[in-house]
């Protein structure tokens, strides 16, 4: 469980684990380490298992993509994978990962067994896979149309800074309803009340900005006004439904332990040590969206679900 916990909560790579160990007089091969956290991750695998199919009754899902290098691509070259967190709402993530960008990931990680919400950065995988399901509605994040505008802060500040302020206006808002505890049908009548006028004005902002003239097809800010002129119905949806959130920011910070881990082991020799990566670190994050300890939850899962019945 130790090295559990110091690879996959302080990315600590097993090699350097390896290095403590010998340090401190323990001699194991470095290969009994890496066989150790296997066949844990082995034995936790039906919870995540368990873990996905709950998460995908939730109404609401967001859902992102993120790269990491898992398994050998053309000599001398790792290749390009993805790991696919899943966010559900009672505060559960599980990481899917697949060598794919593409809608299939989409298609079988939700399939037929989502109905509701999908909340997402607007990704053409996303679209694809709505457009199929009649029953799924696709909503957009506000965060990552913020940061097209932010982009273009350098050339247009003025105009850039016209639409952050319109947009952090409707923060503001989400402050507010956070800060009075609003759930239900009150949250929802806060937001139109106070929200929807906010989001008229800025379409007719953009509307206004589009008429200009001087600006290039190159030009960030006109990048930025056709991101969100192709997004306009889903950046609306959580405007119409209470559980749905403004952004995608609780699963960007869900999933900082992937980067983060990334950046100390760089890559997976496999994609099968990339799916238990996925494995682990769902568990782990979910534990700590519940303030739970994962070195006592490990402990005890690891010791009960060997001799669980397998039926159960």
């Amino acid at each position: 469980v130790g090295m559990l916990i110091d690879k996959f909560c302080y990315h600590l790579p097993l090699y350097r684990q390896h290095q403590r160990l010998s340090a401190s007089g323990i001699t194991l091969s470095r290969s009994t380490l890496t066989q150790q956290v296997e066949r844990a991750i082995a034995l936790l695998k039906p919870i995540y298992d368990a873990q996905l199919e709950h998460i995908l009754l939730s109404k609401v899902l967001a859902m992102d993509e993120t790269p990491t290098k898992a398994g050998r691509g053309k000599p001398g070259k790792m290749k390009q994978t993805w790991f696919w967190p899943v966010y559900g709402q009672a505060d559960e993530v599980c990481f899917i990962h697949s060598p794919s960008r593409g809608t299939k990931v989409v298609v079988e990680a939700l399939g037929e067994h989502f109905d509701g919400t999908l909340v997402t950065d607007g990704h053409s995988a996303y679209d694809s896979y709505a457009k199929k399901r009649p029953a799924v509605t696709q909503a957009n994040c506000w965060a990552h149309a913020r940061r097209k505008f932010e982009a273009a802060m350098k050339d247009h500040p003025q105009a850039a800074g016209q639409a952050l302020e319109l947009i952090g206006r409707l923060y503001q808002v989400e402050e507010q309803i956070r800060k009075k505890d609003l759930q239900g049908q009150r949250k929802l009548d806060w937001r139109t009340q106070h929200s929807i006028p906010i989001v008229k004005d800025f379409w007719v902002w953009c509307d206004q900005q589009r008429q200009r003239m001087d600006l290039t097809k190159s030009s960030p800010l006109l990048k930025a006004l056709g991101y969100v002129a192709g997004r306009e119905a889903a950046l609306e949806v959580y405007l119409c439904d209470p559980d749905v959130p403004i952004d995608t920011n609780h699963l960007e910070r869900a999933l900082r332990p992937i980067p983060m881990g990334r950046k100390n082991w760089l890559f997976s020799w496999s994609e099968v040590g990339a799916r238990h990566i996925g494995v682990i670190q769902s568990l782990l994050v979910t534990c700590r969206l519940h303030d739970v300890n994962p070195y006592i939850y490990l402990v005890d899962v690891l010791h009960r679900i060997n001799e669980h019945p397998a039926r159960r």
